[in-house]
């Protein structure tokens, strides 16, 4: 069935997120991220963002990246919602600084072709 979501906006979203992240985890190192509870709580949150922009992709996201593990991105999701208490600090750490870079990178290139540039357009 398909998404009722705009890609492109579930995109966007996966984007924006990514950079909140690398902003709040600026000069941050794992030791100063494990003891600041409202950087990981704002990290979390935009994880889970990320994860439901995935879910909104739905097929497309397949399609559209086909080099990412949506799988495990949506899977994260649920854990973040639902066994908030069993995941890892070393998990949200590796998300955010070696996977949502890489994800990132593909919204951005999925999004350009969605939305071409509207250079010399009126």
């Amino acid at each position: 069935m398909p998404s009722k979501h705009d890609p492109a906006d579930s995109l966007a979203d996966i984007i924006e997120n990514a950079e909140r992240i690398e902003t709040y985890l600026a000069g941050m190192d794992r030791t100063a991220f494990a003891s600041n509870g409202l950087t990981r709580d704002a990290v979390e949150r935009c994880i889970e963002r990320v994860c439901e922009a995935a879910h909104r992709l739905g097929e497309r996201a397949a399609e559209l990246m086909p080099s990412q593990p949506w799988g495990d991105i949506r899977g994260m999701g649920n854990r973040l919602r639902h066994a908030y208490d069993r995941i890892s600090l070393d998990v949200i750490w590796n998300a955010a600084l070696n996977e949502l870079p890489r994800l990132a990178i593909d919204a951005r290139h999925a999004l350009a072709q969605l939305r071409p540039t509207q250079d010399g357009a009126n």
